[in-house]
Parts: C-alpha cells; structure tokens; sequence
C-alpha cells in the first residue's frame, strides 16, 4: 500500500546516499579437470566410511559385478548423478547469489588505480576519457557429490576457485568496488575408464556479475516528508452457531 506523503511540508533537505560513478556486467568462466590418480588424490571422495584412493566413485558406486555397469560399451557414467555444491570453507552448502557467498573484491590499491586514455567514437570529433584499471578477485569454494541407484553418496573434500579478472572503470580515488554476484552455475561432468575405474571429473562454473564504482555523497532535493499509510482494520468474525437438528432435539 502506498505511503501518504504529508501535503504542504515540502523543504529542502540534504541527504547521504551512494553515488554510482561507472557499472558494467560482465560473465566470468571458470573451468578445472581432475584427472587421473592425483586428481582422485586431489578429490579425496568419501564414499559410506571409505576414503581416500580407494573410495573411487566409479569403482564403488558402479562396480564391475553391480547390474549398473556395463564396460561393454566403453565409459560407464550413466547410472551415476554427479553434483557441483557451493559452499563455505567448511563444506557447508550456501546460496551463491546471496552476499558474502561468494568473496569479490578489489585487489588493486583504491588510492592509486592507474589511468588510462580511451577514445569513445560520438560522431564526427570523438570523445578521450579517462579510466582506472582494477583488479577484482572472485572466490569461493565447491564439493562434488556421486551418487548412484542405491543411494550411496560420495562426496568429495572442499574444494576451492579463484578468478581474478580487470575492469576499466571510472574508479576516481574516494569510490570503492561494489560487487554482486547473480545467475551462478557450477556443472561437474564424472568420467570413467572402460574398466570401470576414475578417469577424470571436470568442473565448469560460470556466474554473473555487477561491477559498480561507488561513492558516498550528499545531496540536496526538494521532496514531501511522507506518513504512515492506514492501517488496516481487524475486526473479530462474528460466532458460528451449529445448525440445530429439528428433526430430534428438542422432542415435540
């Protein structure tokens, strides 16, 4: 419902707000493969109290003599769901699209970015301007869980990924990065060898990112100070009386 503003109270008035100096969208891509024994080694999969290379996905949740395996045909991955979980640095599962999920941060000194020139095309006289480069880090952390028909669970250890990447923005000194990440994906993709061993496991992540340069301001504006909208009233239904019984009560 809608806040009243309070006619005939209009002043001036001096507010601090964040000002936005420069914003881009940008999709960042991060890949990593774990192949062969020390990528097992690497993964170290705990799977129902087994660890360690000999907790091999592929061996214990498809096994040669389990009817879930076939090697007749090569790689034996069909019968097995393979996740890619987002986690804090103790392997709890966070939403990567919240804040702090996900450390984005500048790595380059706020009080000396270095500048750049670059020329925008506006016509015929085309327009110089000046941007700072800046160093932003992204970080967080993953585990990759297998599971098969019967419900066993692997799960491996924690997981870590980093991307760092730079931006030309319009980042004067006093502004400082403004970060938020959204649409995030992480697919992992098991392998296995025809002998029904580990072969590899591959990790794609990909996120969407908002890169602002912000500064706190002060400004004057012109506006009505509001008030609280009405309430909305309650009023107690009136009491429900069961429907009498002519028919036995009371006796004619």
């Amino acid at each position: 419902m809608k806040i009243t503003p309070i006619t005939g109270c209009q002043e001036t008035l001096c507010i601090r707000v964040p000002k936005v100096y420069d914003w881009v969208t940008r999709q960042a891509d991060f890949f990593r493969s774990f192949n062969g024994t020390n990528g097992l080694a690497d993964l170290n999969f705990e799977c129902n109290g087994v660890t360690g290379i000999a907790a091999d996905p592929c061996e214990l949740l498809n096994g040669n003599s389990n009817s879930y395996c076939n090697t007749k045909h090569g790689i034996v991955c069909n019968n097995l769901q393979v996740e890619c979980i987002i986690t804090d640095a103790m392997g709890n599962p966070v939403d990567p699209e919240k804040p702090s999920a996900i450390l984005c941060q500048e790595l380059t000194d706020p009080r000396n970015r270095e500048s750049f020139e670059f020329t925008i095309p506006n016509g015929v006289t085309p327009d110089t301007v000046t941007l700072q480069k800046v160093k932003v880090l992204k970080k967080g952390f993953f585990i990759i869980q297998v599971t098969n028909g019967n419900g066993i669970v692997c799960t491996s250890d924690v997981q870590s990924f980093a991307l760092v990447e730079k931006f030309f923005l319009c980042a004067p000194p006093g502004t400082h990065l403004q970060c938020e990440i959204s649409d995030f994906q992480c697919d992992a993709t098991l392998c296995c060898n025809p002998d029904g061993t580990f072969n590899q496991v591959d990790v794609a992540i990909s996120m969407c990112q908002n890169i602002q340069m912000e500064a706190m301001v002060k400004l004057e504006i012109t506006a009505d100070f509001c008030q609280p909208r009405q309430e909305l009233p309650f009023e107690c239904p009136p009491l429900q009386v069961p429907p009498q019984c002519p028919e036995i009560f009371p006796g004619s």
